[in-house]
């Protein structure tokens, strides 16, 4: 237990998508400094339950409570939710043809600082958290993700996630699609960015990126509800024995 107040607390969340519910009731809390990391195999919601914590009108939160740093958020729109805090790197980063990403990334930080706030240090954050990437400078007028792979997709997620440095991050399989040298590099830039007055939830598959990010809680899901949760330990094991076990736990098989 901990006197501290939770980043991120999330009770009983339901969502739906188109009719269907995909979510069952759900339960977490994320305290500063800590990392979490949801796992399960394709479709047990874990993608859904990221995205309707950030507001996607995709998923519609049909029962349950969420609140970032103490106050609810279900009654915020996607952008009020990135203003007050809460980032989501996506799955699958879309193409914006005709925004650059040096544009891209101006944009999204005077929305978080407001409309008069002082603009004067981006180019130094902006260059600094490229080199960090190792995104090449030639990216700063390339439009967003228009012809990347998906490794230079998923640096530029991290590189927004770094310039606005939020409180609370959702990390949707960052890892989808990266090679080991890519892995590499956007694993160092989330651990640049975890400190313990922010935190981490990640969404992946595999073991292969907690190598990487060392989660301090582990959560499986399947069928809609986290069945369990444990340390680092369990990845592991998951990684050894698949989710097979889970279901014969479940039914004292």
């Amino acid at each position: 237990m901990t006197d501290k107040q939770a980043i991120l607390e999330f009770k009983d969340i339901h969502v739906e998508v188109e009719g269907k519910e995909v979510v069952k009731g759900v339960s977490l809390a994320i305290y500063p400094g800590e990392i979490h990391a949801i796992m399960g195999k394709n479709g047990s919601g874990k993608s859904s339950l990221s995205n309707a914590l950030m507001g996607h009108p995709a998923y519609t939160i049909t029962k349950g409570e969420a609140c970032l740093k103490g106050q609810s958020i279900l009654e915020m729109e996607a952008d009020e939710r990135s203003r007050a805090g809460l980032f989501l790197a996506f799955q699958y980063p879309l193409a914006i043809p005709g925004v650059t990403v040096a544009n891209f990334m101006r944009a999204s930080l005077k929305a978080h600082r407001g409309a008069d706030a002082d603009m004067s240090d981006f180019r130094k954050l902006f260059k600094a958290a490229m080199a960090d990437l190792s995104v090449d400078q030639s990216f700063a007028t390339r439009y967003i993700n228009e012809g990347f792979s998906g490794g230079e997709k998923k640096r530029i997620e991290i590189l927004q996630m770094s310039m606005l440095n939020p409180t609370m991050a959702l990390l949707d399989e960052t890892d989808s699609g990266l090679d080991i040298d890519a892995l590499k590099i956007v694993s160092k830039g989330i651990n640049k960015h975890q400190s313990d007055t922010n935190g981490v939830l990640m969404v992946t598959h595999y073991q292969r990126l907690l190598n990487y990010i060392k989660p301090d809680h582990v959560h499986v899901m399947m069928d809609g509800r986290f069945v369990k949760s444990g340390g680092p330990e369990l990845a592991l094991k998951l990684e050894d024995s698949g989710y097979e076990w889970l279901n014969e736990e479940k039914t004292g098989v």
